[in-house]
């Protein structure tokens, strides 16, 4: 798998998948050895975290805020939904007199068949006649991942301002308008594709004149302020959909040195007034003598 190109993650997930198939046919009696245990899995190395600061989040909102669907990228950066997350969110999802959003369902890349019988000599994706055969969602993964977030008055006001820009659009769609109640749509109502929506981060970044990364650097952003904030980490795994601690323990070379930064600002700020006003250590001290 590695050599036709596959990542790392990819062929460990698959020889997970296989093993386990393996021992449940051993369990049953239809094999009588699990060929997969002797293969060795690649080594998974660990994603960096790489948040954006302050200052390149808010030229990200700024940029993001002449933009339709500008609330996606809110979404991503204060909130830390996955991208399958965020445009699997639907209407029904948010509730905005209480300013709660729930969870539920992870946007599936499309996937397809030939309508044509296989005929027209092209990919199933690019058949003129292609059929689609998964749905647009499904659950997501985990039962972490199925959780409820409550969502900042400044975001909310987005969202409703979202929602009306939609209503909007679908006025003008009118019988070309596609009825799907996600939050996050085309022009005519049909949910994002994630590559779209991926094609969508990266002109955001240049825009905004941010250095280039992943659309989960949003998600690594919005965790790492919560650590900052001090928000106790059971709760942040909550918001985040984590299912462990050690999820947490990844951000703590981030945060820390944020913190001791912090931590040496203030203690320049403070002792300079002290040394101010006990006149010590400063030119105007030596002269008053």
């Amino acid at each position: 798998m590695l050599a036709n190109g596959s990542k790392p993650a990819t062929a460990h997930q698959a020889h997970r998948t296989i093993r386990t198939a393996l021992n449940h046919a051993m369990r049953r009696g239809y094999v009588t050895r699990n060929v997969a245990t002797l293969a060795v899995p690649p080594r998974i190395e660990e994603e960096e975290v790489e948040p954006y600061d302050i200052e390149e989040v808010q030229r990200l909102l700024s940029e993001a805020a002449k933009l339709r669907n500008s609330a996606r990228w809110s979404i991503a950066l204060a909130l830390g939904l996955r991208q399958g997350e965020a445009l699997g969110l639907r209407w029904a999802d948010l509730d905005t007199s209480s300013g709660v959003l729930r969870v539920r369902k992870n946007r599936l890349r499309p996937k397809y068949l030939h309508g044509c019988g296989g005929d027209c000599g092209t990919k199933p994706g690019y058949c003129k006649k292609r059929v689609r055969k998964n749905e647009d969602t499904a659950n997501t993964k985990s039962r972490a991942g199925r959780r409820v977030i409550g969502v900042p008055d400044e975001l909310v006001r987005l969202l409703e301002l979202h929602r009306r820009e939609q209503a909007r659009e679908r006025a003008i769609a009118g019988e070309d308008w596609r009825e799907s109640g996600f939050v996050f749509t085309s022009p005519t109502g049909e949910p994002l594709v994630p590559s779209t929506d991926y094609d969508a981060w990266k002109r955001l970044l240049t825009d905004a004149k941010v250095r280039d990364g992943r659309l989960h650097d949003a998600r690594h952003t919005a965790a790492t302020v919560l650590l900052i904030l001090g928000v106790p980490e059971r709760v942040v795994m909550q918001i985040m959909g984590w299912s462990s601690t050690a999820m947490a323990a990844r951000y703590q070379h981030v945060t820390g040195g944020i913190l001791a930064d912090v931590a040496q600002r203030v203690g320049g700020l403070i002792w300079e007034v002290a040394h101010d006003a006990d006149g010590s250590g400063t030119e105007g001290s030596e002269e008053s003598r």
